[in-house]
């Protein structure tokens, strides 16, 4: 399994923001490769700095839109799955959040790095029947933060932001919840009225 990630890995390396898209796709949607996103775009902002805004953007928009997909395969069948199959208290009370605290039940997961399983997010929010522009954008939020901070540490630190985010996961996670958090706190203050 080691070497198929490498290979992948070197695949995407090679193809530079296009690879990122791609990846940051299939790891949102329906395929799993934890932290080949997060290390692609270090990998590839210590090598090219100048482009660091770009490999950003090109993983948030393959993740944001691999998010999408599942999100919408799953709001067609799979919400009414997850209601018939974990009816109870707890699937109430995690529809009760959601319905709460749409932006930030998906936005503060989608920040932190795996092992978080952002899958389950997307299935509790299809299930919650969120919005899809309010998914889109918890998602966007959240993982615009993740890759952008990545992205910065990449080109401060250049091939040490790697071990870097290894050795500090749990610091770095939290200061990303701290981020969104705040990021939510400013979008919902300008957007009721005074």
């Amino acid at each position: 399994m080691g070497a198929l990630l490498a290979a992948i890995e070197d695949w995407a390396s090679q193809l530079g923001g296009v690879g990122l898209f791609v990846i940051g796709f299939l790891d949102s949607s329906f395929l799993s490769f934890p932290h080949v996103n997060d290390i692609l775009i270090i990998i590839l902002s210590t090598k090219n700095p100048a482009l660091m805004p770009y490999y950003a953007v090109m993983s948030l928009l393959g993740s944001v839109s691999g998010c999408l997909t599942l999100y919408l395969v799953i709001r067609r069948g799979g919400g009414e799955f997850l209601r018939q199959r974990f009816k109870g208290r707890y699937l109430n009370r995690a529809m009760g959040l959601y319905h709460r605290y749409g932006l930030l039940a998906v936005a503060v997961p989608a920040a932190l790095p795996p092992p978080v399983p952002l899958k389950v997010f997307i299935l509790l929010a299809a299930a919650a029947a969120m919005s899809p522009t309010r998914f889109a954008l918890a998602i966007a939020l959240g993982r615009g933060t993740r890759y952008f901070v990545q992205g910065y540490l990449a080109v401060l630190y250049g091939a040490q932001a790697a071990a870097f985010t290894r050795e500090y996961g749990l610091q770095v996670g939290v200061a990303l919840v701290i981020m969104v958090l705040a990021a939510a706190i400013i979008v919902v203050r300008f957007r009721r009225p005074a």
